[in-house]
């Protein structure tokens, strides 16, 4: 696939339409992390927050392998939606890298209840050294959050 093609399908996903994105989504995914520069570059540009979400979360995945998709959890903890901002926190947290701590330490005192919790709960995955305590944000053991194979619980 030739790059004006990854970007045309990349601008298809900011839409409502999930069917659509989907479609889009269904060409991109065998690119695999070459996608994500595609991603990042186009995020701004986006105007739907669900096109903005889909971006994240289909970046979610190369978070630990692709410096584009860590940047891109950065710039999503500025969005206007609250959505994005809980995608962001989720790439950041399961990345479990510990020099997005100061840019979710930001977010601690967010004028969002709900961006401010995201936040709490990522840097505790990120200090405890298990993306899984984004979604167990209790410790409890019993949610798992899968997002590659071989994401297995930390015990």
């Amino acid at each position: 696939m030739v790059e004006t093609q990854i970007r045309a399908l990349v601008r298809q996903l900011d839409t409502k339409d999930r069917a659509v994105e989907e479609a889009a989504w269904a060409q991109l995914r065998p690119l695999g992390a070459a996608v994500v520069p595609y991603l990042a570059e186009f995020y701004s540009n986006a105007k739907k927050l669900e096109g903005r979400r889909a971006i994240l979360f289909y970046a979610i995945k190369h978070a630990r392998t692709t410096e584009a998709a860590f940047q891109l959890g950065v710039a999503g903890l500025g969005d206007r939606a609250s959505v994005v901002r809980y995608r962001a926190c989720g790439l950041l947290a399961y990345s479990l890298r510990h020099d997005a701590l100061s840019y979710l330490e930001a977010l601690l005192t967010h004028q969002d209840r709900k961006t401010a919790e995201d936040a709490r709960a990522a840097i505790d995955a990120i200090k405890c050294n298990n993306h899984h305590y984004f979604v167990d944000r209790e410790h409890t053991g019993q949610m798992f959050w899968e997002v590659n194979d071989g994401d297995t619980p930390v015990t």
